[in-house]
């Protein structure tokens, strides 16, 4: 298989991975807004908790980027994943403020308070 070829399919399992973790922390996110906290909110978190594990183990660098960048020397941010390069750049700021403010509203919803 050519390398433009893997990386093709690099980029796919990648935004599809991607597409994955917006579910899960979407519904994060709408689960505590709406105060459903129940087995699938505990689950998202552990997703996440280990999504930033695997961050930490690879000094905040996507494995998956990792490899994709056996097959491309692009400088963009976007070269391993489909998305608009504004996007990959800002990636995980844009998603850790997300889940950050989900944390919250959980605190704040177990220390009692039902509504926001």
């Amino acid at each position: 298989m050519k390398a433009s070829t893997k990386l093709v399919w690099i980029k796919l399992l990648h935004t599809l991975i991607w597409l994955f973790f917006n579910v899960v922390i979407f519904y994060l996110l709408y689960a505590v807004i709406v105060n459903r906290i129940d087995f699938w909110v505990w689950l998202c978190i552990a997703l996440v908790a280990l999504e930033g594990i695997v961050l930490l183990v690879f000094k905040s660098v996507c494995p998956i980027t990792l490899v994709a960048r056996k097959y491309s020397d692009s400088p963009k941010d976007n070269f391993d994943i489909y998305l608009p390069n504004w996007l990959a750049k800002h990636n995980k700021t844009i998603y850790t403020a997300i889940v950050l403010i989900a944390i919250a509203i959980l605190v704040y919803r177990l220390a009692g308070h039902s509504k926001i």
